[in-house]
């Protein structure tokens, strides 16, 4: 029998509550994990990196089967979940935590990542540059376990989340009708 290679993708778009469900449950997609990357704390948690003093960023880590579900199409998922003008934060959610980023895993991902950020520049799409960085993986710290899944253990609350954050009319402006 045939042992499955899986990979691994980290994506930063702003609370991660709202990352997990556009890449759960596809074939080929392992698992989704909430967590925080690309800070100088070790083993920070929800408070800590709230603070903005942490440098994480709120991520999700992906492990993948790329034999079923190639890094670009994760890549074609990641961008219209985003602002990827906004420097900020993301939506309603202000703050260093809440920053984009592609985190590569080897040099294939990040040419792969450069490349679909050359595309969404060029696309005409955004009036603003595109300001999602593409950086390094670094360690990943998983979030707590409240924060896991969180769209499955909190439906209602993560609807309301998402349409008042304004994430949900600008996916609609700015992805849905091209």
């Amino acid at each position: 029998m045939e042992e499955k290679q899986y990979e691994l993708a980290t994506f930063a778009g702003g609370c991660f509550w709202c990352m997990v469900k556009p890449f759960d449950e596809f074939p080929g997609i392992h698992k989704v994990i909430s967590g925080y990357s690309g800070g100088h704390t070790e083993n920070p948690t929800y408070e800590d990196v709230c603070t903005g003093k942490t440098g994480h960023y709120e991520v999700v880590q992906i492990t993948f089967d790329p034999s079923v579900f190639p890094y670009e199409k994760l890549l074609e998922l990641y961008w219209p979940q985003i602002d990827p003008t906004d420097d900020g934060g993301q939506f309603f959610d202000r703050g260093s935590q809440y920053r984009t980023a592609i985190f590569y895993h080897n040099d294939k991902q990040k040419a792969l990542a450069e490349a679909s950020k050359a595309e969404i520049e060029k696309s005409g799409r955004f009036n603003k540059p595109i300001v999602t960085q593409i950086l390094p993986a670094s360690a990943f710290y998983p979030a707590e376990e409240y924060h896991q899944h969180f769209y499955k253990k909190n439906p209602d609350k993560y609807a309301k989340e998402r349409k008042e954050s304004g994430r949900n009319d600008f996916i609609q402006k700015h992805w849905k009708k091209r």
